[in-house]
């Protein structure tokens, strides 16, 4: 083995988000993408017992971010074809890596 190469540990990406109620939930971020409408993030829920992943639909979340005043925000998107443009810019980006059904 060479030198040159480091076990590095896998360190997920985690936010934590709220929605209007108050409740809070833990996601891992897949991937981030950058494109003329904005900044976007691909999403899957963590959940603290491994048990609850199993209820999961595996459906990807998809959120827009946005900055004001340097605190970051994350919003649902409303526009469908905003959506389904992001939609697949994350499925072609993810395809390699998961198994992503078209619907």
């Amino acid at each position: 083995m060479s030198d040159n190469i480091k076990n590095e540990e896998y360190t997920p990406d985690l936010i934590n988000l709220t929605d209007e109620e108050g409740n809070e939930y833990n996601f891992e971020v897949l991937d981030r993408l950058d494109i003329d409408s904005g900044s976007y993030l691909a999403l899957i829920p963590v959940y603290e017992d491994p048990k609850d992943l199993l209820d999961d639909s595996g459906e990807l979340i998809i959120v827009k971010e946005e900055e004001e005043d340097g605190e970051f925000f994350y919003s649902e998107i409303e526009d469908d074809d905003e959506y389904e443009t992001v939609a697949d810019a994350f499925s072609d980006r993810l395809s390699d890596f998961y198994e992503i059904e078209d619907k």
